[in-house]
């Protein structure tokens, strides 16, 4: 993790280092080991330095290639690196004396525009080619490493790590932008250029950009192929090639120069990680040992993973610390994450996360592993119910349901009765003889089911807002991408991957985060070589007799705790949002939403906004979460902008936090 940045007039005006420095100053805490900045006429480029791998402690960036006429500023990891030196023939230098940045530029020789295609791992970063008199951008297949950037046609374009950097230059205006508003309200994560800033965007994961006087061109470069399909000729096969594939996401991601820790939650992904990493450690005497850090619920014993955390750690190997997850408000120190965060934000969770980074950064560790989202990479398999009604294989799926129930905590017949309406009753669908009879008094019924019920997405939501920024066409947009019922297994895994977009902005989230106490975290599930690996898989391979992510569980035999390995279900943690509000945080709540939210509700619809807040303080279950969820999102943005409104955001002009 560092921070880049980077100006580029496109009037051919002169780059002032003062503004450059500004850059520089604001992005201080992504990186406290060095900070340089590379000035030529009309570009200038800025990066801080945050030593992380061997090979980083070498790095000077920003790096100039005096014979090519090319500069580079990048935060990057890349971990095919013993291919790219041998095809990019370093073969006379001594690996550990190469570093990433020298791969990427490299590659850019080579490759040109198609450097990207070659490398792996997570990186960002902008290139100027001086006698082509472009610049050429491009961002990780999954959006690992942030680049934001502000362009002004003819004028001026500029980028960095965080959207702050890019505010505390003179020519870039302060503008809310509106749309992202409702986008969040309804939490829709699609667009994956937008951010809370009108004219100020993300480069979408998986694209590159170049930039020259004639304007921008955006291209993809890649996209996980849909339709691939691996056929092995047995379970065990399978198993062992997602082994081989998941040791070797975890090992290139170890590649450190100080103490390397790992989350561990007790779930499955985590477990998986740490145990993966523990081995890998193990094997290699010179290493030291795996910190693991964990929260743990002493008040919410329903959230506390405790028994299968200790079935970890007693592998030995760990050295183990713990934060209290249910010991602080939501809320706590709101103002300085809105600082690190340029934005209202979804995570209701985030105090706990913060309290884990503060504890990492106090055991010196510079990079830890993540589990982030192992549910959707591998995938549960539910795709698969669907293939079997469709195929007409009832007892399979009856099967396959009724152990999936007991997991999930589902009723088993009103789950069955779900596909047996849609893929046996409806007309359009069901060829099925048996259910004629059904199917007459299912037609008959049809009208006296209840229709234009309110959507759920608007409940909070200003009717006039919506209307006014064309809210409900977007949410039709999104609710193409975001339905599954129906849907065969490869689709539904393959949108869950490559269409929802809320994997980018929960990654540049904790990128935001975890800078802020100089971590580098790492994501061993999304690597890229893993995703094509899961979606190519069978469906039986992802779910088999209501156990899913089977592939995953049989790859783990020996690894795992078989405690961990076979557990059904995962903590849920949303009681602690509603303890949070409830414990720590009712007085200003009803400071904040039972009394006039003045400006704010020409977004937030107040009236409905109360009730749902009088729900959730006199409901006897306040476990739910769902009405603690929709008061998080509404009070996150009220106070974000009420930070905004307060003109907080001049003080970026001046200091860093």
């Amino acid at each position: 993790m560092s921070g880049i940045m980077g100006i580029y007039h496109l009037d051919g005006s002169p780059v002032e280092r003062e503004n450059l420095v500004k850059m520089v100053d604001i992005l201080a805490h992504r990186g406290l080991d060095g900070a340089d900045i590379w000035i030529e006429g009309a570009v200038g480029f800025g990066h801080r330095m945050l030593w992380t791998t061997p090979e980083s402690l070498l790095e000077k960036l920003p790096l100039v290639n005096q014979t090519s006429d090319i500069v580079i500023t990048t935060d990057c990891r890349i971990d095919n690196r013993e291919e790219l030196i041998s095809v990019l023939q370093f073969e006379n230098c001594p690996p550990e004396k190469i570093t990433d940045s020298q791969l990427i530029l490299a590659a850019y020789e080579k490759w040109g525009e198609q450097c990207p295609e070659h490398l792996l791992g997570d990186f960002a970063f902008a290139i100027w080619d001086k006698q082509q008199q472009k610049l050429f951008c491009a961002r990780d297949h999954f959006g690992v490493k942030p680049f934001y950037y502000y362009h002004q046609a003819g004028q001026t374009f500029v980028f960095a790590s965080e959207i702050k950097g890019i505010l505390c230059q003179p020519e870039v205006p302060h503008q809310i932008n509106e749309v992202r508003i409702g986008d969040y309200l309804t939490s829709m994560f699609h667009d994956t250029a937008i951010t809370f800033y009108e004219n100020i965007f993300r480069l979408p994961p998986a694209h590159r950009m170049t930039v020259s006087r004639k304007g921008i061109q955006l291209q993809c470069y890649w996209s996980v192929d849909p339709k691939r399909e691996l056929h092995l000729g047995s379970d065990e096969e399978y198993a062992e090639a997602f082994r081989e594939i998941f040791i070797e996401a975890v090992r290139c991601r170890l590649r450190s120069a100080f103490p390397v820790g790992s989350m561990l939650s007790g779930g499955l992904d985590s477990s998986s990680i740490t145990c993966t990493a523990r081995k890998l450690l193990t094997e290699n005497a010179a290493q030291q040992q795996l910190h693991t850090f964990s929260a743990v619920f002493d008040k919410l014993t329903e959230c506390d993973e405790r028994p299968y955390i200790n079935a970890v750690l007693a592998q030995g190997g760990i050295e183990p610390h713990y934060v209290k997850g249910d010991s602080s408000s939501p809320l706590k120190d709101l103002d300085r994450m809105f600082w690190h965060q340029d934005q209202a934000f979804y995570a209701p969770n985030w105090s706990m996360s913060w309290e884990l980074y503060k504890e990492i950064q106090g055991q010196g560790v510079r990079v830890v592993l993540d589990g982030y989202d192992g549910d959707n990479v591998v995938s549960n398999g539910y795709g698969y119910l669907s293939e079997l009604a469709r195929a007409g294989r009832w007892l399979t799926l009856s099967r396959e349901v009724k152990e999936l129930s007991k997991t999930l905590n589902q009723p088993f017949w009103g789950w069955l009765w779900s596909y047996v309406q849609h893929y046996a009753i409806n007309p359009t669908i069901s060829r099925y003889r048996p259910f004629r009879l059904i199917r007459r008094i299912w037609q008959k019924l049809k009208p006296l089911r209840w229709e234009n019920k309110q959507p759920v997405w608007s409940e909070i939501v200003n009717p006039e807002f919506a209307q006014r920024i064309g809210l409900e066409e977007r949410y039709k947009v999104w609710g193409k991408l975001q339905g599954h019922f129906g849907l065969d297994e490869r689709e539904r895994h393959y949108r869950n991957i490559a269409t929802q977009g809320l994997t980018s902005f929960a990654l540049e989230y904790m990128d935001k985060s975890s800078a802020a106490c100089f971590i580098d975290q790492r994501y061993p599930f999304w690597d890229k070589r893993l995703v094509e690996f899961c979606l190519a898989l069978p469906p039986e391979q992802k779910l088999h007799m209501g156990w899913s992510r089977v592939v995953m569980r049989r790859a783990m035999a020996n690894i795992l705790p078989a405690k961990v390995q076979w557990r059904r279900g995962k903590a849920d943690f949303s009681p602690n949002l509603s303890h949070g509000l409830l414990y720590f945080e009712q007085e200003r709540l009803e400071e904040l939403i039972l009394n006039d939210l003045g400006t704010f509700e020409k977004y937030v619809d107040s009236t409905t906004l109360r009730k749902i807040y009088q729900r959730f303080v006199s409901s006897e279950s306040q476990t739910t979460g769902m009405d603690a969820r929709k008061i998080w999102i509404a009070i996150s943005l009220v106070l974000w902008l009420d930070y905004t409104a307060e003109g907080r955001l001049n003080e970026i002009r001046q200091k860093a936090v």
